[in-house]
């Protein structure tokens, strides 16, 4: 049976998740921003937490392990290489490596841009994938430390996964990231329907994550550096994809 997952909203705009395996038990949190929603959520379930797996180490996304691992002690997994600034791992991963939840088993791969060595984590047959602060809604994280090229190759392997996957990102970024897709791509009806979605999920409340990756496929305009619309939009004609990816996030680190 596929993973059940539980989105666990956290601090103001933080999202974390429950990935339960029903066959086995295990119970696996993927980052943890803080502790008290993840354990209210467990208690509410009945689920019993064996692993934690890390994207990559901003404070919003690990500063709440140490009360966690305290009150439901569990495998703490992330990168081998950015190990010496996690906290302490019982799993090192590299990209390719492969994790497990219970039967379900997932792949991790380096999406590094956001920071160097950012990972996702990659659970086909649950047609999942856990991508924080790389691919989210209607957007991508700031490049804070690799290239945007960088980045740009790393959205394109999250890119390749079938469209059926669901997005598991990390924040509620997604009203600010449609305001700014319009000004990239104001004439895809596709992303005019989806912003009117999300404007009436936000009014009534509701999260916009996880999302489906066709539908960021066909509305993000990170993902969308290659259509021809886009580049004619931004006076880009023919250039090289990764160098309309640099353009539009320069536009969004500006907007």
């Amino acid at each position: 049976m596929p993973l059940e997952i539980r989105t666990i909203p956290c601090l103001s705009d933080n999202y974390a998740y429950l990935a339960h395996d029903p066959d086995t038990g295990a119970t696996a949190a993927i980052d943890i921003p803080e502790a008290a929603p993840i354990i209210a959520a467990l208690a509410e379930t009945g689920w019993t937490l064996s692993d934690v797996l890390i994207t990559h180490h901003h404070y919003d996304h690990v500063d709440g392990l140490p009360d966690l691992l305290a009150a439901h002690p569990a495998r703490v997994i992330g990168a081998t290489a950015d190990a010496h600034r996690l906290p302490a791992l019982d799993v090192a991963v590299n990209e390719g490596d492969t994790v497990s939840i219970g039967n379900q088993t997932g792949t991790v791969i380096d999406v590094s841009g956001h920071t160097i060595n950012h990972v996702a984590f990659h659970f086909p047959d649950s047609h999942a994938v856990f991508t924080a602060d790389s691919l989210m809604a209607l957007g991508c994280g700031r490049v804070f430390e690799g290239t945007k090229p960088q980045m740009h190759a790393s959205l394109q392997k999250l890119a390749a996964l079938p469209g059926d996957t669901v997005v598991y990102s990390g924040h509620e970024y997604t009203a600010a990231n449609a305001k700014f897709a319009l000004t990239i791509d104001p004439d895809n009806p596709a992303l005019i329907s989806r912003v009117r979605d999300v404007t009436d999920k936000r009014a009534n409340g509701t999260a916009t994550v996880p999302s489906l990756l066709s539908e960021e496929l066909a509305t993000n305009p990170f993902l969308r550096a290659h259509d021809p619309a886009v580049q004619a939009n931004l006076g880009l004609t023919g250039a090289n994809a990764a160098d309309v990816f640099t353009e539009i996030r320069t536009r969004k680190d500006n907007f």
